[in-house]
């Protein structure tokens, strides 16, 4: 796959300065490129690398002035950094979708209508009455359950598991072994101590655009006709739990190991750090950001609060707490040694006549 340098500048709206018909075939650091590679300088400290670096192309900004000469071609562009993480989609996309054709052994269901382009990996299992987009490429070992609909431009990764009545938007990116659409935590508990199982009838939702990451699990909803939702834009990472009935809003990102409880809503372009934990039934504010660990007992209603703890407060108003606590235990030194001194210096007792007077 190459690439003249015309055709990248074309892609990133920049300006080629140099021989604008060489070939460019990879991406690298600049620091370590080689001829037929294009990098980027987006931070001044690595500036030393663009005049020795053997890469036949580096994008810079667009008012960048060399203090020495350089060997290399350069783009011009407005935001080198960006540039260079569009060329990285660009090239992540020749590389995801360029697998096509059915390996055996692989099994479609009834009634079942598959889009054109499709790659289908061996011992993948596709259910009946299911609708696949254009595009669509399903690795080894997926399954995916009746009445599941998948948009166009998806990529399912190995062991990927779609519950039946999912439904998957356009441009999606599941990683391995995530599991949509299984059972949300529903038990009844019963006089003699047992609990019952409730049934959980209700599907997932995942909009446009979004990414999951490896081992990540979507609860259905409860009901038939309701559904889990995920947003478009949402953005999730490995080893997350999201609980029945829970709508994740648009643009939001969850960091590993974050957990969701049932029926909770988190609004539009929220931050969520590693090990959060939200709890049920509660509404969290569009632009709402939490910490590593946070832990949230309490819906958030005004939007664009940065908070961290357990419970989870105000950014600011926990760092002040942590001044204060991390001091306990010189503040406790200092109190006992108050208190040895106020019992050295305890008043002696008054001695009185007979008639009540001092003596």
């Amino acid at each position: 796959m190459e690439f003249t340098l015309h055709q990248i500048a074309g892609m990133l709206h920049g300006v080629v300065r140099g021989d604008g018909d060489q070939k460019i075939n990879m991406l690298a650091k600049i620091q370590d490129a080689r001829e037929g590679q294009i990098s980027f300088l987006a931070n001044p400290k690595y500036e030393q690398y663009i005049y020795t670096t053997h890469a036949t192309a580096v994008i810079v900004q667009k008012d960048f002035q060399p203090k020495k000469e350089i060997q290399s071609s350069l783009v011009l562009v407005e935001d080198p950094y960006s540039s260079f993480t569009v060329l990285l989609e660009e090239y992540h996309k020749l590389i995801s979708f360029q697998k096509s054709g059915v390996e055996q052994p692989s099994f479609v269901g009834e009634k079942t209508a598959i889009g054109k382009n499709i790659y289908r990996g061996a011992f993948s299992y596709i259910g009946s009455n299911v609708k696949i987009g254009d595009n669509t490429k399903i690795y080894p070992h997926v399954f995916v359950g009746d009445e599941v609909v998948i948009g166009d431009n998806v990529i399912l990764h190995p062991n990927v598991k779609l519950y039946a009545g999912t439904r998957i938007g356009n441009n999606c990116v599941i990683h391995a072994g995530t599991v949509i659409g299984s059972d949300g935590f529903g038990f009844a508990p019963q006089d003699d101590g047992t609990y019952k199982t409730i049934p959980q009838l209700g599907n997932v939702i995942v909009e446009d655009n979004v990414s999951i990451g490896a081992n990540t699990v979507i609860d259905c909803a409860t009901l038939f006709g309701d559904s889990t939702i995920i947003r478009k834009g949402v953005k999730l990472d490995n080893l997350i739990q999201i609980a029945h009935n829970v709508e994740v809003g648009k643009n939001t990102v969850i960091a590993a190991q974050t957990g969701i409880s049932g029926s909770s809503k988190v609004g539009d372009n929220c931050m969520i750090a590693g090990q959060v934990g939200i709890a049920g039934h509660l509404v969290i504010a569009n632009r709402t950001s939490f910490g590593a660990q946070a832990g949230v007992s309490k819906s958030i209603s005004e939007e664009g609060q940065q908070l961290l703890g357990y419970p989870a407060i105000d950014l600011k108003e926990y760092f002040r707490s942590y001044a204060v606590f991390k001091r306990l235990p010189d503040l406790n030194n200092r109190l006992r040694d108050l208190e040895k001194r106020v019992k050295g210096h305890t008043p002696q007792p008054i001695e009185t006549g007979d008639n009540g007077e001092k003596a």
